[in-house]
């Protein structure tokens, strides 16, 4: 199967921990989507978003720094997963997300690049646009 990789970058005006955050915690990210998500803050744990949608578990965490997700959608091939990696940079006005993702397959990469900024860059930015942080969960 041919894959491709998708590479983005987005700038928060908010600190890396609530970017962070709003990745990693399941109340949150359900807030920010609009679906439900359950996430593990565990090595080896599972996540899932969007009813499912998107799962996946944890390759690796380095808080307010780094996540890395072995991440598949529900109408990829059976068992494939990507490698999506988040990396979180602080900057004078916030912080800077950079994700870049392998292996996604060829016919949905796409969707999935443009899903990302749909689905939570956009909303991110305007999230943190509104004066703070997302709630406390």
């Amino acid at each position: 199967m041919k894959t491709r990789t998708i590479r983005q970058t987005a700038t928060f005006a908010t600190t890396p921990h609530e970017v962070y955050e709003t990745l990693m915690d399941s109340r949150r990210h359900a807030r920010l989507t609009g679906a439900p998500a359950r996430i593990s803050r565990k090595i080896g744990g599972a996540f899932t978003a969007f009813e499912g949608s998107l799962s996946g578990s944890v390759i690796a965490l380095n808080v307010d720094q780094k996540i890395v997700l072995a991440w598949r959608a529900d109408d990829w091939p059976p068992g494939h997963h990507s490698r999506a990696t988040f990396t979180l940079t602080r900057l004078a006005t916030g912080t800077r997300l950079r994700l870049y993702q392998a292996g996604v397959p060829a016919t949905h990469a796409d969707g999935i690049r443009d899903g990302w900024i749909r689905f939570y860059w956009a909303p991110m930015k305007a999230l943190f646009s509104q004066g703070g942080p997302s709630p406390k969960t």
